[in-house]
């Protein structure tokens, strides 16, 4: 499943409004054929997938995880001082082969390769939020369940067996 096409942009769903308007995002991602993609960067508001999965699109933007690639789709997410978290975050980042996707004024997206293990990603995300936690989190956005948000999806056993 490799392609050597050129990214483009497609739309998954995000979500949904309180009205019932669907919510999409657009996501730079890497035709590999029968309407598989696969992820140039992790997502900002969908979940269940990141950078380097390879997603099958479905009716209405909804989409499948048809190949994990490995990495773990992390958001912070701050009302202010989101410069002096990112700051904080270079360093650890940088050791665990963290790649900044995504940022903006009040939030940031990092693809980090599972391989790198739980223990020390967690580490490096709660010491950047030391004395910010009024006003930023951080969260998993491919670890549990999109619908339920608690259930693992476990697809990391793999990964990490190797």
């Amino acid at each position: 499943m490799t392609s050597s096409a050129a990214p483009e942009t497609i739309h998954v769903l995000a979500g949904q409004r309180p009205d019932g308007e669907l919510v999409y995002e657009q996501v730079l991602a890497q035709s590999i054929g029968d309407d598989c993609y696969r992820l140039c960067t992790s997502l900002l508001f969908a979940k269940g997938a990141a950078k380097d999965d390879v997603i099958r699109l479905l009716p209405a933007g909804r989409f499948e995880v048809e190949q994990h690639g490995g990495n773990l789709c992390v958001r912070v997410v701050a009302r202010d001082n989101l410069d002096v978290i990112q700051a904080r975050l270079q360093a650890n980042l940088a050791k665990l082969e963290a790649s900044c996707d995504y940022a903006n004024e009040r939030s940031l997206v990092y693809s980090i390769p599972v391989a790198q293990g739980f223990e020390p990603i967690e580490k490096a995300f709660n010491e950047a939020l030391v004395g910010q936690t009024e006003h930023a989190m951080w969260l998993y956005a491919n670890v549990y369940d999109p619908m339920d948000g608690q259930t693992p999806l476990n697809w990391w056993h793999d990964f990490l067996a190797k």
